[in-house]
């Protein structure tokens, strides 16, 4: 009977070492299907992107639309000097002329001599109201003209947001397009409020020598009325969600790691973590969407990455 009493308790002892041993080999395991191990190749073909998190600013903006305007003062309203027969047309709407360049010819009525209708400005010819052979008097303009290197985005600032504007702010203007966005600065704010809009109207002088901005179209704008400083901001793009938890892939020495973390102040492209990411740590900012695909795929039991 003590026989058989030492070989059964030798027996429990090495189930329970066995037991031991599959468990440490089963949590091993568990811990290193989180690793996720992708090569250079991979990373580059899916436009996977490795950045270092580190201290920022997050800026808070304000969203205001409005549209492109010419400046007033570059636009020149040509009238002719007397009435009379137009003669000749050499210019037409859409065409850019030069200071001096001869617009039109035109036959006084009183005279019966010819005499040049001259562009007073550089600019682009954005109206015209004459035709060879016409008789045109001096009431009103024959060409408009429009210097148009600089425009102005005239955007609506409701009474809400008024306490909030600035002049000097930085704003980025866009239509929708990231190839027709462009920084600037509020210059001037008005006085007053409009009546039946309810707002008031902020300016931003934009280059517009490529001539992509045109008057009449709707654009959008960013105000960046405050910046709050982070001890660590990563890029927008780096947060998943695995679990109802939100995530981000961590570069580690057996490769990418999901890593929870509490996101704190954010903007459209950043945010802040409150915790779960140090600055200096290796983080996916871009083509994080692949590695949670690979996670979800290990925990469905696929096939190993």
């Amino acid at each position: 009977l003590i026989v058989a009493i030492f070989f059964f308790s030798v027996g429990c002892s090495d189930d329970q070492n066995n037991d031991a041993v599959n468990t440490d080999e089963h949590n091993e395991t568990e811990e290193h299907s989180e690793a996720i191990k992708i090569s250079d190749e991979v990373m580059k073909e899916f436009g996977i992107e490795v950045k270092e998190a580190g201290a920022g600013v997050i800026k808070n903006h304000i969203d205001l639309t409005g549209e492109i305007k010419a400046e007033p003062s570059k636009i020149s309203h040509i009238v002719p000097r007397f009435s009379g027969i137009v003669q000749q047309v050499n210019k037409t709407v859409g065409e850019r002329v030069s200071k001096g360049e001869v617009l039109a010819i035109i036959e006084s009525n009183e005279s019966l001599t010819t005499y040049e209708v001259q562009s007073l400005i550089d600019g682009t010819i954005i109206e015209m109201h004459m035709t060879q052979g016409e008789l045109i008097g001096t009431e009103a303009h024959a060409f408009t003209i429009a210097d148009l290197d600089k425009v102005w985005a005239m955007l609506s600032v409701y009474q809400k947001d008024l306490d909030k504007i600035k002049i000097g702010q930085n704003a980025k203007v866009s239509i929708g397009s990231i190839d027709t966005e462009e920084m600037g600065k509020i210059s001037y704010l008005s006085p007053i409020v409009d009546e039946k809009t309810r707002t008031a109207s902020a300016r931003v002088i934009l280059n517009n020598q490529s001539g992509k901005w045109r008057p009449g179209m709707f654009v959008t704008a960013k105000v960046y009325v405050s910046e709050t400083k982070a001890q660590v901001v990563i890029e927008k793009t780096a947060l998943q969600t695995i679990d109802d938890e939100q995530v981000v892939f961590v570069k580690e020495a057996e490769g990418f790691v999901p890593q929870r973390v509490k996101v704190g102040k954010e903007t459209d492209d950043t945010v802040e973590i409150l915790s779960g990411l140090k600055a200096g740590q290796q983080y996916v900012s871009k083509g994080a969407f692949t590695l949670k695909a690979e996670v979800l795929k290990e925990s469905f039991g696929g096939d190993e990455h």
